[in-house]
This record gives structure tokens, C-alpha cells and sequence, in this order.
């Protein structure tokens, strides 16, 4: 399995001015980073998936790092994928874990109390 994280607000918490010129990050959630590191363990591929670029990115992969969490792509897909797929702008996973996502069974109820409210 492909397991896609976020950064900001999901592996570390958002910092006050969000996550552009965050040094590096917010308070470790160490009990998802302690799941990423099982799941690589146990053989699942995990891919770091952020807005995250340039020096902010490289201050994220160090601070998933000083937990030893390593990942096995970063903003990219992994190697398998771009041969026996393509490499495609969207990072290609079974699984997204992130603070802003939504299951879209759980998204029909939302979306359909946003249309009828005004």
C-alpha cells in the first residue's frame, strides 16, 4: 500500500503564521509519525505530500528525520509508479492522510447542507 502524509496540521501542527516561513514546524503528533514508521515497517510505502518547497520542505524532511522517519518519496511518487504508471502533477496513493481532507461519502451530506443553505 501507498500511504500519502501531509505535513502541516497533520504529522506536525500548524505554527501561528501557518506553514510559509515556519521554522520548521508546530508540536510533533507522535502518534501518527509512530504509525508512518510501523506501516513503512511492515513493508507499506509512505509518501511525504505537502504545499511544502524549496527550504520549508527541506525544514520538514529534517524534522520528520530528527523522529526517524524517513520517507520513501517527497512530493514526488515513488519510482514504481512513474515506470508502471506515469508521473503524474498528482501524487499517486491508496491512502491520503491529511488535516483538510474528507471522505466524499461524508462530503454528500456536507455538500448538500452547503447547496440548500444560502
Amino acid at each position: 500500500m501507498k500511504i500519502a502524509f501531509d505535513f502541516d496540521g497533520t504529522l506536525f501542527g500548524w505554527v501561528e503564521r501557518g506553514w510559509h516561513g515556519a521554522k520548521p514546524a508546530g508540536e510533533a503528533n507522535l502518534i501518527l509519525i509512530n504509525v508512518a514508521k510501523r506501516v513503512q515497517g511492515n513493508g507499506h510505502k509512505i509518501i511525504l505530500w505537502t504545499c511544502r518547497e524549496g527550504e520549508d520542505l527541506a525544514e520538514a524532511v529534517s524534522a520528520c528525520a530528527e523522529y526517524g522517519l524517513v520517507f520513501d518519496a517527497v512530493n514526488c511518487n515513488l519510482p514504481e509508479t512513474i515506470e508502471g504508471y506515469c508521473d503524474s502533477r498528482k501524487i499517486v496513493a491508496d491512502l491520503y492522510i491529511d488535516d483538510r481532507g474528507m471522505n466524499p461519502k461524508a462530503f454528500d451530506a456536507l455538500g448538500w447542507a452547503l447547496c440548500t443553505q444560502g
